[in-house]
C-alpha cells in the first residue's frame, strides 16, 4: 500500500511542479488566485490513488482508503514544498517579494510564511478532497436483500 500512495504523490507533486512552470513561463506565477487549479490536481491523485488501491483489494476498508488518499497527497505537499522553497530562496528570490507586496510582510520572515501557508493548504487540500471521495469509494452497509437493520413487524 505504501507503494501506492507514494507513486501517486509523486505523481501529484510533478503535476503541481510542472503547473507552476507553465505559469511561470505565462507570466502568470504571481497571481495566487491561481492555485486554486492546485486544487484539481490533488483532486485528480488522490482519486486515482484510492481507485488503484480499491481494486488491488477484495474489502475496501475505509481506514486504509483514507490513508492511501491523505498520504498521497501529504507526500506530494512535501515535495512541492521543497520545490517552492528552492525556488524562492534560490532561483527566483523575486517571486517571494511580488507575493509579500500584497500581504505587507517583511521579505525575511515572509518567505517563510509562504511555506508554511503551502503545507497547510496542501494538507487541509488532502484532508478535504480524501474525506469528499471515500463517501463514493466505501463499500456500503447496506444488503442486498434489504431486510438488514429493519425494524421487527
Amino acid at each position: 500500500m505504501s507503494k501506492i500512495y507514494i507513486k501517486y504523490g509523486v505523481l501529484i507533486a510533478i503535476g503541481l511542479i510542472l503547473y507552476f512552470v507553465i505559469t511561470k513561463v505565462l507570466g502568470l506565477h504571481k497571481y495566487p488566485v491561481l492555485s486554486a487549479a492546485n486544487g484539481v490536481i490533488y483532486g485528480a491523485g488522490i482519486l486515482m490513488a484510492l481507485k488503484k488501491s480499491k481494486e488491488n483489494k477484495t474489502k475496501f476498508k475505509y481506514q486504509k482508503g483514507f490513508q492511501v488518499g491523505f498520504m498521497s497527497g501529504a507526500i506530494a505537499t512535501l515535495i512541492f514544498t521543497a520545490f517552492m522553497a528552492l525556488n524562492m530562496y534560490q532561483i527566483d528570490t523575486e517571486f517571494a517579494r511580488n507575493i509579500l507586496d500584497t500581504w505587507s510582510l517583511e521579505y525575511e520572515s515572509g518567505t517563510f510564511i509562504i511555506l508554511i501557508s503551502m503545507v497547510l493548504m496542501g494538507v487541509s487540500t488532502s484532508l478535504v478532497l480524501t474525506l469528499a471521495f471515500m463517501q463514493l469509494l466505501k463499500d456500503s452497509w447496506n444488503t442486498p436483500d434489504g431486510n438488514r437493520n429493519q425494524p421487527i413487524k
